[in-house]
């Protein structure tokens, strides 16, 4: 019986654990609030300040804000796809096979010289994306790497010992 029970054992699908979890659930809420913070900025305070920059700085300011853009975005139909799983509206391996069009970053693209020439509440904007990228991206890899195969041909070394003692003893099974 006990047998039967440890074979029909099967690992805990910590993917599906872990999109269901509370730590994501904050990621998912502090991701969202970001996109909207960033909005609100873009559309309101940021585009007057990008109006009194000059040439180099409006050009840097363009450029900074459209990848800040384009990583939310993506960050967000990540946390978006991955609420799905949770909500139970599809599987993890759907996502799987979902999330290959949602493009992660794998490096961050924001050019150095660009940054002392922006406004601080962008520079602060662009610096939390990529931290809030960093994070997602460290959970993408945990969430979506496949669990090593348990080795099925490798005998357990306890239970060989135990048939050589009752071999060597002639002791019944169990």
């Amino acid at each position: 019986m006990r047998d039967e029970v440890l074979s029909q054992a099967q690992p805990v699908p910590f993917g599906e654990r872990l999109a269901s979890s509370q730590a994501f659930a904050t990621l998912f809420r502090e991701g969202m609030s970001l996109v909207e913070e960033t909005a609100g900025y873009l559309d309101g305070p940021g585009r007057q300040e990008s109006k009194d920059l000059g040439r180099a700085a409006a050009l840097a300011y363009a450029t900074e804000s459209m990848r800040l853009t384009t990583r939310l975005m993506q960050l967000a139909s990540w946390l978006l796809l991955h609420r799905a799983v949770k909500e139970g509206e599809m599987s993890l391996d759907q996502a799987n096979q979902e999330k290959a069009k949602v493009k992660l970053s794998p490096v961050d693209t924001t050019d150095p010289h660009n940054l002392p020439l922006l406004p601080s509440q962008l520079r602060d904007l662009i610096a939390r994306s990529q931290q809030l990228q960093s994070r997602v991206r460290r959970l993408d890899t945990t969430i979506h790497t496949p669990p090593e195969a348990a080795p099925s041909t490798v005998p357990n070394p306890v239970e060989q010992q135990l048939g050589l003692l009752k071999a060597a003893f002639g002791a019944d099974a169990d």
